[in-house]
């Protein structure tokens, strides 16, 4: 696919893989980890694990946690906390998918941080 495809738009259909890179989800996902992308279903709630795309960056798609809804998007993190290139540095994310499942190399559901409750 070429590099100036909008992020978004690297997803398609219902359920799309996507490979994480960097450390920024350790120690829920890890560098090298496939996870499945859900496009609808369900909406969106705090905790969630998602594919965003920030408004000042158009151009990459991240894999981060849903912290609360803000300005008609969502205020994302990262679950290793040394590592800041969420929206804390980038502000307001749109969602454009949740993570379902890793697939590889640990099969199975992610694990919700202690802190989020089910709303």
């Amino acid at each position: 696919m070429p590099a100036d495809t909008p992020a978004a738009d690297r997803l398609r259909g219902p359920l799309t893989a996507v490979l994480v890179t960097g450390p920024s989800m350790a120690p829920t996902l890890r560098h090298g980890d496939a996870v499945l992308v859900r496009r609808g279903g369900r909406p969106i709630r705090p905790g969630d694990v998602v594919v965003a795309v920030f408004r000042t960056r158009p151009e990459l798609l991240v894999v981060k946690r849903a912290v609360r809804p803000a300005d008609g998007g969502w205020w994302v993190r990262g679950d290793n906390d040394l590592v800041t290139d969420d929206s804390r540095a980038y502000g307001v994310a749109d969602v454009h998918g949740r993570v379902v499942a890793r697939y590889w190399p640990r099969p199975g559901r992610l694990p919700r941080p202690a802190g989020y409750r089910r709303v």
